[in-house]
């Protein structure tokens, strides 16, 4: 006698249409990504179609978006990826509804709608606030440095720029000679308009290279000449640190004012911060004339991306930040730059934080990379309370000496070293490290080791992608929980 086995038939066809969604566990992420799409303001993405009468109907904005954030969320961001797996992955197939969308049109769709794409992270931020996950009771902050879609390799100075136009220069001239002697001999030889008048291949070649680097120097002057308007109209730092003690006059002005005119014992309300200032870019070294010194650099891939120093060594790549609230590890505030140094990040990422949350963090936490007296000033005037290392902090160092009592004419690093050294300071200090560089790790895990797309603008869409995606997942645990 045989065994008996299930039946089984790959070939069989269905007798009635099955549903899509049975395919799937009833907590599958996929099934979360669609609830959750449904649920965002997609009009910024909607409208763009809907002055658009003519031609052949688009994919579903709701799929697309639905397709991009499962992509991100699982490590797929590639767009030749997606399409194929809408064929192979039972997922990706529920999630497109049967549909197999072009590489080319997920490609276009993230292009066209990146910016609309970007700010659905603070409707997902949103999200998590609701869910419960966000406390803001401590933020910190950190960068990482990520790889540019771009080969350090492919970097030049302006000094080598200037030689290869000169050498390069010589080289065209040499060759158009040349050309124009091997044009007369066949003209003499087989007549006018006969074949033989073309240019030779390394003469295009020399002629585009040639090009390239006088667009990138010309680029480079440009930025140099609007940095040295910039620094004329505006004394940037001066400005900064006057309206920083501004800033903290007023502030400690109005909360003496509340304590007297309040009756009970609440603390006074934080100050209202001010609107985020941009992201530092790196700024192109000049030198007394304003011209780009010769060690300046651009990048013939990618020119917004610069030269940094990474856990890796030296990289062709930006700097990725973030804010990290330490109740579920949720991106609260996120962004991308050119500059390497952080010190310039702290202030526009607590106001992104206070700007997406809508109210102040009670703590703030950053390594001595974003310590600077001026950051401190201005992070107390923003009512927060900011726990920032002056210095590399050895962990087993003993904790029990009490920390020296700060005085009116310590220097604000001194009293933020004090601060730390401090029970309370060190106990608030030291949760830096575990709640915001594991999300970089998570981040990782998942396959993001370097941007995909070039540009400054387009890797600041990508990095709000990959941020959405980390807080989907984080929501997701909690609701499936």
């Amino acid at each position: 006698m045989s065994k008996t086995y299930r039946s089984y038939d790959p070939l069989q066809s269905f007798l009635l249409p099955p549903s899509p969604l049975d395919w799937l566990p009833a907590g599958h992420l996929a099934r979360f990504i669609l609830d959750t799409v449904g649920e965002l303001d997609l009009s910024a993405i909607t409208n763009h179609y809907e002055r658009q009468l003519r031609g052949c109907p688009p994919h579903h904005p709701a799929m697309m978006v639905s397709l991009l954030l499962y992509a991100y969320c699982v490590g797929v961001p590639s767009s030749r990826k997606i399409e194929k797996s809408t064929y192979e992955n039972v997922a990706f197939r529920v999630i497109a509804g049967n549909t197999h969308p072009d590489y080319s049109c997920i490609s276009e769709f993230r292009r066209i709608h990146l910016a609309a794409l970007s700010g659905l992270f603070v409707q997902v931020l949103r999200l998590c606030q609701k869910a419960g996950l966000v406390k803001l009771g401590n933020v910190a902050i950190d960068g990482t440095k990520v790889k540019a879609n771009a080969s350090k390799h492919k970097a030049m100075s302006f000094e080598r720029m200037q030689s290869d136009e000169a050498r390069l220069t010589a080289k065209v001239d040499e060759l158009m000679r040349s050309a124009e002697a091997v044009d007369a001999a066949e003209d003499a030889e087989h007549g006018k308009g006969k074949r033989g008048d073309e240019l030779p291949s390394d003469l295009q070649r020399a002629e585009g290279r040639r090009d390239r680097i006088r667009k990138l120097m010309a680029e480079l002057k440009a930025e140099a000449e609007q940095q040295a308007a910039s620094e004329k109209l505006a004394a940037q730092e001066e400005k900064q640190v006057e309206a920083a003690v501004t800033e903290l006059a007023n502030v400690r002005a109005a909360h003496s004012a509340k304590k007297k005119d309040d009756s009970d014992d609440e603390p006074p309300l934080p100050p209202t911060s001010p609107s985020p200032e941009e992201l530092p870019l790196h700024q192109v070294p000049t030198d007394k004339t304003g011209s780009p010194t010769p060690k300046a650099q651009r990048n013939f891939t990618d020119a917004d991306s610069r030269i940094m120093k990474s856990g890796d060594g030296f990289i062709q790549g930006y700097n990725a930040q973030t804010a990290v609230d330490e109740a579920h590890q949720i991106i609260v505030a996120q962004g991308v730059s050119n500059q390497p140094p952080d010190a310039e990040y702290l202030i526009p990422m607590i106001d992104r934080v206070v700007e997406n949350c809508g109210a102040v963090p009670d703590h703030a936490t950053a390594d001595a990379g974003y310590c600077s007296e001026e950051n401190i000033a201005r992070a107390t005037s923003r009512g927060v309370d900011l726990h920032v290392a002056t210095g590399r902090i050895k962990h087993a160092v003993s904790t029990e000496a009490a920390a020296p009592a700060p005085t009116e004419n310590d220097t604000l690093k001194a009293r933020m070293r004090e601060k730390l050294a401090t029970a309370e300071g060190k106990k608030i200090y030291s949760r830096r490290k575990v709640i915001v560089e594991p999300t970089f790790g998570q981040i990782k895990n998942r396959g993001f080791r370097q941007f995909l797309l070039r540009g400054l603008e387009k890797v600041r869409g990508e990095w709000a992608l990959i941020s959405i995606s980390h807080n989907l997942l984080k929501l997701y645990v909690a609701v499936a929980a």
